[in-house]
């Protein structure tokens, strides 16, 4: 898909990866509906961006009502919608599932899954009026391998790869082209924009896990570049690509791998 002269709606713009991707994006000649709670953020993605380039949109993604009238909001305001970027998600505490109460389950399965489908739902009937149009969906390679303490994380994340194949089966012979992303360990502020307090003290794990992530705009990198190639699926990052290829290999034992890894550190 072309990127030039298209009109974007991407959600979680006001930060990271989300403002990695709008900022490529407007580079690249295309015009953003940019959607998040963060006003703030979004403003000041904005005021990166340039003026006339972008349109603001504050507001939560699990609520189905809110969403459902974005689509003719942003029409009016950036012309029709190309294409969809479902990028915005939080991670749960770094707890066991016995440990979790139902109502931060029920709020990681709204924000991951639910805000994806609404935000879809919404926007598709537009979309199959396009020429060409995109819908890429987030999901994690935690969508694929468990990691300590986000199992509901995962959970929701799986739902956005499964979903996302699905739609791609379905749309197969139409003008929307679909793409799942799994990105790995992300230079974002993921953690603060969910509410979770990383607890470990250890400098030298901290160091080691910034150092891991791959910079948000590398990983925007990527992520436009599969779109532009209407590609399936795109893993982000040397972890993510490691993780997909060992599960592939022997599940149990890439769990195995995780768990030995992870399971003893303190976050």
């Amino acid at each position: 898909m072309q990127i030039k002269n298209k009109v974007f709606v991407v959600t979680g713009a006001g930060s990271g990866m989300g403002r990695e991707l709008t900022l490529l994006l407007v580079k690249k000649g295309a015009k953003v509906g940019m959607v998040d709670l963060n006003t703030k953020g979004m403003e000041e993605t904005a005021n990166l961006a340039g003026t006339g380039t972008t349109t603001l949109h504050s507001m939560n993604i699990s609520d189905r009502t809110v969403v459902e009238q974005l689509p003719e909001l942003i029409e009016r305001e950036l012309g029709a919608v190309d294409a969809l970027i479902n990028n915005a998600g939080i991670i749960q505490p770094f707890n066991d599932v016995k440990d979790l109460n139902y109502e931060t389950i029920e709020r990681i399965m709204n924000v991951n899954f639910y805000g994806m489908l609404y935000m879809t739902k919404s926007f598709l009937p537009k979309l199959l009026d396009r020429p060409e149009a995109s819908i890429c969906n987030i999901s994690s390679m935690g969508g694929f391998i468990p990691f300590p303490g986000q199992t509901i994380y995962g959970a929701s994340k799986a739902a956005v790869k499964l979903f996302t194949e699905g739609l791609y089966a379905e749309l197969k012979d139409t003008p929307v082209h679909c793409t799942v992303i799994h990105p790995g360990a992300i230079n974002t502020n993921i953690m603060e924009n969910s509410g979770v307090e990383s607890s470990t003290n250890n400098e030298e794990q901290k160091e080691a896990m910034e150092k891991m992530a791959l910079p948000a705009d590398k990983a925007a990198q990527i992520i436009v570049k599969a779109i532009e190639q209407n590609k399936f699926r795109a893993t982000v990052g040397k972890d993510a690509r490691f993780l997909d290829l060992f599960y592939r290999i022997s599940p149990k034992r890439a769990v195995d791998f995780i768990m030995k890894k992870m399971g003893n550190m303190n976050y």
